[in-house]
């Protein structure tokens, strides 16, 4: 419109002159033009201001790039506007199709850093080229340094390092297919310290640090995980809908956003009606006066609280002048489920679900010479209330009362007697939930897909407890998520490291009778059987290994903290996959021989020697296992079975429990060797 009134001005102006009439007119018309083309190449301008370029959420100051590969570059612009970039002392153009989307791939570059780069007017800066890693997968991705702290208290707080970055993809779903870029988050490339690195993935921080004192060049740790979450969430609708029809339709009924509008609405008016009627229902018992000399008494290793609402459990300690007034940290173990815990009337901390150690921090002045007492408020909705006994139960004092490992040397055990009393039993808490992050393909439309095709080195999953209750299909899903994810990158060689399920006792989980005595005898473990899903996975996949961590678990904690030595062993996988493969990994049979009493299982590398614990045999195409001794010499494992002879077919299965605290085959320089089942014609 503004072109077309320039152009009649011109005209009117142009006619005006050539008759040598209404010279006024003219000259008037002239300033008329002149400012109209003013006005013209003004809106122009802005126009062109208005014209942002956009780039995913990864492209931000402080970013880690891919060395020696190909790094593409990608964003949106207004159709057809020329996008330049300027990095490294050369520029590169393209121009955005008819959809707005542009890509430029900067050329294989060596490690070095830091620079900037420049896309047409924004400028992003303190770039480093180095290698960058994606860690995915559920909870024990999730655990951050503050939940491990305490083991390695003196590392982490003297180590920071600006070269190895951290970048955390913030939780979304979809079920409405692909999105093109992760939510903004907060935090956004930052270099490793105890402040930035507080909240950030334990095993991202260390992988990070082990990987940067191997080889010198800058790290990019990427973390994408979200806690409880299945396999199926981070597997593409491509690659399960002709196998799996039945998953795909189940995510489908969660197209509907007034469906799962309507149930999340539901689901929060129950929870909070809930929880109101509980609160007024409870009389509190925190108060330090309150009278609890009639309360029973219970011990905390053995007792459960079955009923629904809250239960109140207190406990009378002594303090003696000398720590009065003194700050202290609390260690309350692991409880079931959810606590408000005070001391002397005031609340000290509070924990929302059962997994996160309580350590709640006693400031100075609280703890009283005398008598003090510990209250806490036990919330439950599902399952039974109850302690975890393996886990320390003390106060803390001293400049050590943070560590762990070792404990601090001044201490005092709090015992295993409380009085309790119920506060307010409540009817079971109506749940319309909708966990849209564990549905089928979710995860991978929503956190997944949007970060491709950034250059990445290779890539970590750290998953399998979720689907533990069925591991049967879990190798192919596991053979699905590889394949999908790399078809995004483009790369059928991009390396994976699959951390394998550590030791723990499923039967843990809500409210088995107390104590739980270990398991012995065969068992059909469906850790176990996850557990060789992701060993069978690993191994017919060239390009991928496996992290065997059976001896860094904890029996009673699903979320075991030596995240640390999980990183090592990570590492040591990337060192086979990508730079050195020499590297001897955790021990694998490689051929079986039967003998009248006996079955020899040859191993790829020598192990340590003596006898062996946790092998089973089974004959004839029995499923009755029954343990059988063993010992290691060399290369060699020797299980003695004197019937042998009579079977035409055996099974033999090492560590086929949920938690094979016994399990000892180990590698000479103390790998353990995987939990394994095999056929033996």
């Amino acid at each position: 419109m503004l072109f077309q009134m320039c152009h009649l001005a011109r005209k009117y102006a142009f006619l005006a002159v050539s008759t040598n009439k209404f010279v006024t007119f003219a000259t008037s018309m002239q300033h008329f033009m002149k400012k109209i083309f003013l006005i013209c190449a003004t809106l122009f301008c802005l126009t062109n201001a208005e014209a942002k370029i956009t780039m995913p959420q990864l492209f931000q100051s402080g970013m880690v790039m891919q060395r020696g590969k190909t790094i593409p570059v990608w964003g949106k612009a207004d159709a057809g506007e020329t996008v330049t970039i300027r990095f490294n002392k050369k520029q590169y153009q393209t121009t955005a199709d008819a959809n707005g989307r542009w890509r430029v791939d900067l050329p294989k570059m060596k490690a070095g850093g830091p620079y900037e780069m420049t896309v047409n007017e924004q400028t992003i800066d303190n770039i480093m080229i180095g290698d960058v890693w994606l860690l995915s997968g559920q909870s024990n991705i999730d655990v951050t340094i503050e939940r491990v702290y305490p083991q390695y208290t003196t590392e982490i707080d003297a180590y920071e390092n600006s070269q190895i970055r951290m970048f955390r993809v913030q939780n979304e779903t979809s079920t409405h297919g692909v999105k093109d870029d992760i939510r903004p988050t907060n935090i956004n490339w930052k270099p490793v310290n105890k402040q930035n690195a507080w909240l950030f993935s334990a095993a991202g921080y260390f992988l990070g640090k082990k990987m940067f004192e191997k080889n010198k060049v800058a790290q990019g740790i990427i973390v994408n995980s979200w806690g409880g979450t299945p396999i199926e969430a981070w597997i593409s609708e491509d690659s399960l809908k002709s196998d799996y029809p039945m998953l795909i339709k189940k995510m489908q009924i969660y197209q509907s956003d007034n469906y799962v509008r309507t149930q999340m609405q539901a689901n929060g008016a129950a929870n909070h009606q809930w929880e109101t009627m509980l609160n007024e229902a409870d009389p509190g018992y925190a108060d330090a006066q309150c009278d609890d000399s009639q309360w029973p008494v219970i011990n905390q290793n053995n007792w459960t609280w079955r009923g629904t609402g809250s239960v109140w459990l207190r406990k009378h300690i002594t303090i003696d002048k000398e720590h009065a007034g003194k700050p202290a940290r609390l260690l309350l173990g692991t409880l079931f489920d959810r606590d408000v815990t005070y001391l002397n009337g005031k609340q000290i901390g509070q924990t929302g679900y059962q997994y996160p150690p309580r350590r709640y921090d006693i400031p100075e002045g609280l703890l009283r010479e005398g008598d003090n007492v510990i209250a806490i408020r036990f919330i439950n909705k599902y399952g039974a209330c109850h302690f975890i006994p393996e886990k320390p139960y003390m106060l803390c004092f001293g400049d050590d009362r943070m560590s762990q490992n070792p404990m601090p040397k001044d201490v005092l055990p709090l015992g295993d007697e409380w009085k309790m009393k119920v506060g307010a039993e409540m009817p079971q808490c109506p749940s319309s939930d909708v966990s849209l992050q564990n549905l089928p393909t979710t995860l991978y439309n929503a956190v997944l897909y949007p970060l491709a095709p950034y250059a990445i080195n290779g890539i970590v999953w750290y998953q399998g407890e979720s689907n533990t209750g069925n591991p049967t299909p879990y190798a192919d899903y596991l053979k699905k998520l590889m394949g999908s994810w790399r078809d995004r990158w483009q790369d059928q060689q991009m390396p994976f490291v699959i951390v394998q399920l550590a030791n723990y006792d499923g039967r843990q989980q809500t409210g088995f009778p107390r104590p739980i005595t270990p398991q012995t005898e065969p068992v059909n473990s469906g850790w176990a059987q996850l557990r060789e899903a992701q060993r069978t996975a690993a191994k017919a996949d060239a390009h991928a290994e496996l992290a065997v961590i059976n001896d860094l678990g904890e029996t009673v904690d699903i979320h075991p903290l030596r995240k640390k030595e999980v990183a090592e062993r990570i590492a040591l996988c990337f060192d086979k996959l990508i730079y050195n493969n020499k590297v001897k990994l955790s021990p694998e049979v490689v051929s079986a021989q039967v003998s009248d009493a006996a079955i020899q299982l040859t191993l790829d590398q020598p192990i340590q020697e003596g006898d062996l614990y946790t092998f089973e045999v089974c004959n004839n195409g029995s499923n009755k296992y029954q343990n059988v001794p063993a010992v290691g010499r060399g290369n060699v494992i020797t299980i003695l079975y004197p019937s042998t002879s009579q079977a035409s077919t055996l099974k033999v299965r090492y560590a086929w429990k949920d938690d094979p605290k016994q399990a000892n085959a180990r590698s000479i320089s103390g790998l353990p060797m995987s939990s394994f089942e095999m056929t033996i014609k």
